[in-house]
């Protein structure tokens, strides 16, 4: 059977390959093997820039040239590196040997063993990858994260002054605004963002065990440590990481992954709040023609978006788990089991992904519905007993807290009218009774 979107085994690249299409350039193996390509032919570039004795008479005008072989690459010279590979069984040689074809065909073969001088894969591995990472989460994945929150943004400001009913371990509470409520979530992913924005994405680049052994047994007298970090940050816009063994640490990486977990954990909490003010009818959805919401019951219009987003952010967070916690263990200078793994960080990126166009296909299908949001208001006066009491607590009314627990917390409803009776009661001037009947459900609701 052959590998379509109906039998791949990943819905990531099967059910949702349409969704997810704009991240294959960086996480696939097509991807990958272009931005190792990329880490190669840059670094060459940098050789001949020192310039090292062999590579003086590099005709710069050819730089375009090689830089074609990753700019122009194609699906053809993935395959026709996939066949190299089939000899080498060693992913990283194949790229090499592509490269040193291309250059015996433009008769280059002068300069071609100065491709991966002095390296192991993982000078390449480790800077293809983060550089893949990087330029995925600035160029498709934050970019609609900052979608949704411009969405929360504009939901906080537009629904600022509506009163709604708190809700504290489920039960009546005292009342806040809806908008203030959307704006929680909107700053809290703002917060997670500025965060993410701290943490450096981290380069291996030292050689076989980090000490760019061979790069100084071959040339001792030259700064291989300032060659490299500056390779790794201004070719790449990475930072180099350093001492390292032969592989990147992965910290930053794990960092990188815990809060992107974060982040996926308030958007979890978002779409169950919003799941949840959809059941209370606080918000309708807005129904699409021809979509059906249960094979049995017509009626239903489900708020399929945000548990899809939920969904897909609780896969993503699980794999983000793995990562975090296994990526920066290795036995001794390196062992293996850090390079299937590092395989698979695109595929919670894609759940996250995923989970970001279903929340904004989501929020834009909600509807106010106010009615709904004030009955709940007006069925629920027992919330304005904190505020009463407080300004009696003010006025030295003794034991207030009791005498408002005595009228609220029995089995008998607190009404309107029941609230405007008790304060006539109250043995206070009417100056104060009057500020006491301004306070209601609708307008007892903070700053």
């Amino acid at each position: 059977m052959d590998l379509t979107h109906l039998t791949a085994i990943s819905p990531v690249d099967g059910r949702y390959r349409k969704q997810t299409a704009l991240l294959a350039p960086y996480f696939s193996e097509w991807g990958l093997i272009r931005y190792r390509l990329q880490v190669e032919v840059e670094y060459f570039i940098a050789l001949c820039e020192i310039p090292l004795p062999a590579l003086g008479t590099f005709p710069t005008a050819r730089y375009a040239e090689l830089r074609a072989i990753y700019k122009d690459f194609s699906e053809k010279d993935a395959l026709a590196i996939k066949e190299i590979e089939k000899t080498t069984n060693h992913d990283v040689k194949a790229v090499e040997y592509f490269i040193k074809q291309k250059m015996d065909a433009a008769d280059l073969s002068a300069y071609k063993e100065y491709i991966h001088f002095g390296l192991t894969s993982q000078d390449i591995n480790n800077t293809a990858i983060p550089l893949s990472l990087k330029e995925a989460l600035q160029e498709v994945y934050l970019p609609k994260l900052n979608e949704i929150i411009a969405s929360l943004a504009a939901m906080a400001a537009d629904w600022e002054k509506i009163p709604m009913l708190a809700k504290t371990h489920g039960q009546p509470a005292s009342p806040t605004r809806l908008g203030k409520e959307i704006r929680v979530f909107q700053v809290r992913l703002e917060e997670q963002i500025k965060g993410l924005k701290d943490i450096p994405f981290a380069a291996k680049f030292g050689g076989a065990t980090g000490n760019l052994n061979a790069h100084h047994v071959a040339f001792p007298t030259y700064d291989w440590a300032e060659f490299a970090n500056g390779f790794v940050s201004n070719s790449l816009g990475l930072k180099r990481s350093s001492p390292t063994t032969q592989i990147e640490h992965y910290d930053h990486m794990a960092a990188l992954f815990d809060g992107l977990k974060r982040i996926n954990t308030i958007l979890i909490d978002f779409s169950r709040d919003v799941w949840q003010y959809i059941s209370m009818n606080y918000f309708k959805q807005r129904i699409k023609a021809g979509e059906i919401g249960s094979s049995a019951m017509p009626h239903k219009v489900n708020p399929i978006d945000f548990e899809n987003a939920e969904g897909n952010l609780g896969m993503a967070n699980a794999i983000y788990e793995h990562l975090s916690a296994k990526l920066p263990i290795s036995r001794l200078q390196r062992d293996l089991t850090d390079s299937t793994v590092l395989r698979n960080i695109g595929v919670p990126i894609a759940h996250s992904y995923i989970s970001l166009l279903s929340l904004a296909k989501g929020i834009g299908k909600l509807e106010l519905n106010q009615a709904a949001i004030d009955a709940d208001l007006e069925d629920n006066w027992a919330v304005v007993a904190e505020a009463i009491q407080t300004v009696l607590r003010r006025e030295g009314f003794a034991n207030p807290y009791e005498t408002l627990k005595a009228l609220t917390r029995t089995n008998t409803k607190i009404t309107r009218e029941s609230i405007s009776t008790f304060i006539d009661e109250l043995e206070v001037s009417e100056d104060i009774k009057k500020e006491l009947r301004l306070i209601s459900p609708f307008s007892f609701t903070g700053i």
